[in-house]
């Protein structure tokens, strides 16, 4: 039998933890829903209002509130309230980080998608 290298989780049967690459594909399919990622995108800002990410965003409130559920479920936003207010913040710098990143790989395949139809457009019918 082949180890996977994790580590003993006692809230687990057989007392294992998941490997590492599925931790990280849950995390990616939390990032996976363009609200979450417009609302990750704003706190990476600066923190935010529910009510000013609502007009932000442009959803209706209980889509806003099961998408922010998600985010802090999985313990990517922190909150606070401030009288009837409740504010958002990332829980880490790390995922504005992220966003930057993902923005600047899309910005290259972009662009190399923009040279394949630019060179398409150059070559001639036969």
């Amino acid at each position: 039998m082949r180890s996977t290298g994790a580590t003993g989780n006692a809230g687990e049967p057989g007392g294992t933890q998941a490997p590492l690459y599925q931790l990280k594909a849950e995390f990616f399919k939390t990032l996976g829903h363009p609200t979450r990622i417009r609302v990750l995108e704003l706190l990476s800002e600066r923190e935010h209002a529910v009510a000013e990410m609502l007009a932000e965003v442009g959803i209706e409130a209980a889509s806003l509130s099961q998408q922010l559920a998600v985010l802090r479920k999985a313990n990517l936003v922190l909150t606070r309230r401030e009288g009837s207010n409740v504010y958002y913040r990332l829980a880490s710098p790390d995922l504005a980080e992220l966003l930057r990143v993902a923005r600047g790989i899309l910005s290259g395949v972009l662009q190399g998608q923009a040279q394949l139809l630019a060179d398409l457009h150059a070559t001639r019918p036969l």
